[in-house]
């Protein structure tokens, strides 16, 4: 059957292969997990135990692939899972949503950064503009005379 393969879990060992078979990929210690990244960042990171890969997806390829296997992909709880970390159990994914997942979380790492936005230079604040754009500008009062006692 062409199609077996396709259906079958992926294996720790398969996915630690399938990584590094990516452009440009590497795999280093991480805490509990072998972490596989690109010379720009982090792509994926696979448990010790071969349980479960993560994933570092922006917010619209994470929402996708939850949506297409939500049996096995979902977000990491709390605030990584919030930035695009993805859990994917290996024990329920096929190896085609898994390659496709992979490929696409490499490809964000790959990469390059986005250009930012150059800002014109300003000319430097003399010591006096600097110091008049901190303080409030009060109004000025009318000094009132009272008259002294004895006079």
């Amino acid at each position: 059957m062409p199609g077996y393969a396709a259906l079958m879990a992926v294996t720790a060992k398969r996915a630690h292969a399938l990584a590094l078979s990516l452009e440009n990929a590497s795999a280093y210690p991480h805490f509990d997990r072998i972490a596989f990244r690109t010379p720009r960042r982090t792509f994926a990171t696979l448990a010790l135990s071969g349980r479960d890969l993560n994933f570092m997806f922006d917010l619209r390829q994470q929402a996708h692939f939850c949506k297409q296997a939500p049996h096995a992909i979902a977000p990491v709880a709390g605030g990584w899972g919030r930035m695009g970390a993805t859990r994917c159990d290996l024990a329920l994914i096929d190896a085609a949503t898994f390659t496709a997942a992979l490929k696409a979380a490499h490809a964000r790492a790959n990469a390059p950064l986005p250009k930012r936005a150059r800002v014109a230079k300003q000319a430097p604040l003399t010591r006096q503009a600097s110091v008049a754009k901190q303080l409030p500008v009060a109004k000025p009062t009318r000094a009132v005379r009272t008259p002294r006692a004895g006079r």
